[in-house]
């Protein structure tokens, strides 16, 4: 028997593919990753800007379908395909997460799904 349970929202994009938003199992959440695509639309966000918001408004949904909120995020990571973005991450990431701060890795990677310039997945803890 298995406490495992998928997490699923509409205010977050639908997976696109053979994954689930997040799985819950114990008191962790882990929260796959997501790229600046509208839920609604389910069109990717036009600028790096856009999609970095884009990408942590989706966590914060799917967080909040787990029963969490971004400040229950423990680690959190982020792909770029160019990390010269960096800065940017750093300076929106601020507007969503407060300290203490999770622990992070920044990643730069040649691409990612649908041509988005950044994608975040993370680990959540619950109480």
């Amino acid at each position: 028997m298995s406490d495992k349970e998928i997490i699923a929202t509409g205010d977050a994009p639908q997976a696109i593919g053979t994954y689930s938003q997040a799985v819950k199992a114990g008191n962790t959440v882990y929260l796959s990753g997501q790229i600046g695509l509208d839920p609604a639309s389910m069109q990717l966000v036009d600028g790096i800007e856009a999609q970095i918001h884009r990408v942590f408004e989706n966590l914060r949904a799917v967080a909040g379908a787990a029963g969490g909120s971004l400040a229950d995020v423990v680690k959190l990571n982020v792909f770029l395909t160019d990390l010269g973005h960096f800065a940017k991450v750093n300076e929106i990431m601020a507007q969503y997460f407060a300290q203490p701060y999770p622990a992070r890795a920044a990643v730069g990677v040649a691409s990612l799904p649908r041509g988005a310039m950044v994608e975040a997945d993370g680990v959540m803890v619950l109480g």
